[in-house]
């Protein structure tokens, strides 16, 4: 956890792609503050919406997932993920 320049602690976050049992394509820091985690076949949805229903699982505290859904980040980066799987 580092913190940023008003002082406060800035908490990190880290985004798995889990394309199979034994592949995963990680996006952010290791030792990240909160895991979020998604399959392939449901990264096509809304992150929000895919949180809500269980489809996007996080480990550690919620913080750095709202933070990231609602600046857009989240999505970016499953994005960017999803397109790294299809490169594979």
């Amino acid at each position: 956890m580092s913190t940023d320049p008003s002082g406060r602690s800035e908490r990190t976050i880290q985004f798995r792609l889990v394309v199979d049992k034994k592949h995963d394509i990680v996006d952010g820091p290791d030792g990240a503050d909160t895991i979020a985690t998604i399959a392939l076949a449901d990264a096509h949805l809304d992150p929000s919406v895919a949180f809500m229903r269980g489809k996007l699982k996080i480990t550690g505290p919620t913080g750095p997932l709202f933070d990231a859904l609602s600046s857009g980040e989240a999505s970016r980066v499953i994005t960017q993920l999803v397109r790294r799987a299809a490169e594979d």
